[in-house]
């Protein structure tokens, strides 16, 4: 196992920096909330019904942690497409809004000219690439934004920039503050979790040599959920390692019986549980008797409570520690955690078929 308060030799496995990217979410929320502010929206988008939000990997993320920042407050249904074709429900009273880092995402493109073809109201989020051309060509709104980067690594405009969209349809409360607050809030724990900060002090380095040769799966519940499913995969595109997660309440009512077999797994497994302030009273107790059962099974739990008074500090929190671990994994695992060689060559093997 390297040693990873030997951080100056990371830039030799990181090629791209990722860890620069990480780095630069508090100030990329701050970046994107200033680039949304300015966008217009046409005055009949606020009549919609329904939204439907297109976007696959790190860029449909964002729109899932949408989804679970907003249902307390949006009075409208919100779905998240990964897919070719969009519900059969997408009508005139949809807004669907195609979410692609790229704009060269061939499912989101294909189900956004689906959803022009049924008359919704149309709406494109992207640095550039196809989707721009078409939301252009289609006389679509159309947000864009300059990040180099891999596509999860601009979380903070895919999510931040739908935040202000919504904002801005009137259809949950002025989240400035709260944007605020989360960025306060990174930046203060990641003075405890950088690079620089030796491993004794460093609780997402303890982390990931916990989680180093092991299985990874996340548990979180009501806005974590979200983000355990980010958690989830970074360690996938990061640390380029098997990974899954889990949400509560319904793992309680399956997954706590699946510990049993096979029995030599469950020393390979390790349980990371995302806690809250927020948690329902109800959740708080199941993660404390989910931890016994594991325990009893011998599967090792680790637990990180998100930071911050309103949900956005915490999930955003949440997601920075998360990227941090991550990070520090694929250096464990001595993999350049920016290249996603085996997805270039399904892409390749695709576009050949």
């Amino acid at each position: 196992m390297i040693d990873l308060d030997n951080w100056t030799r990371f830039r030799e496995t990181d090629s791209d920096d990722m860890l620069g990217r990480i780095a630069e979410l508090p100030q990329q929320c701050h970046d994107a909330w200033r680039n949304v502010q300015g966008f217009e929206l046409p005055h009949e988008y606020r009549q919609v019904s329904k939204i439907v939000i297109l976007g696959l990997g790190g860029s449909a993320i964002g729109g899932d942690l949408l989804r679970a920042l907003a249902e307390p407050e949006c009075a409208l249904p919100m779905v998240i497409n990964r897919d070719y074709n969009v519900p059969a429900f997408v009508n005139a009273e949809t807004l669907v809004i195609a979410s692609s880092y790229s704009g060269n995402t061939e499912e989101t493109l294909a189900a956004f000219e689906e959803a022009r073809g049924k008359g919704a109201a149309l709406l494109a989020i992207t640095t550039d690439g196809q989707l721009a051309q078409r939301a252009r060509e289609w006389g679509a709104p159309l947000l864009t934004f300059s990040y180099k980067s891999q596509p999860r690594a601009a979380l903070g405009y895919s999510l931040v920039s739908l935040i202000g969209i919504v904002q801005k349809l009137g259809l949950i409360a002025d989240k400035s503050a709260d944007l605020a607050e989360a960025a306060v809030v990174m930046e203060a724990w990641q003075g405890e979790i950088r690079e620089t900060v030796p491993s004794a002090q460093n609780p997402a380095k303890q982390l990931a040599r916990r989680l180093y040769g092991h299985l990874p799966v996340v548990y979180g519940a009501g806005y974590l959920a979200e983000v355990a499913r980010r958690w989830k995969t970074q360690f996938n595109e990061n640390a380029k390692a098997w990974s899954f997660f889990e949400q509560l309440p319904e793992l309680n009512h399956n997954a706590v019986l699946g510990y049993q077999f096979p029995p030599d797994l469950a020393e390979k497994v390790v349980v990371v549980m995302l806690t809250s302030s927020l948690d329902h009273p109800r959740n708080k107790v199941r993660f404390q008797v989910t931890q016994e059962i594991l325990t009893r099974q011998g599967v090792a739990c680790e637990t990180v409570e998100a930071r911050g008074q309103s949900s956005l500090a915490q999930i955003l929190s949440a997601i920075h520690f998360g990227d941090y671990v991550s990070y520090y994994l694929a250096m464990l695992y001595q993999v350049d955690p920016s290249p996603v060689p085996v997805i270039n060559y399904l892409k390749e093997r695709l576009a050949q078929l």
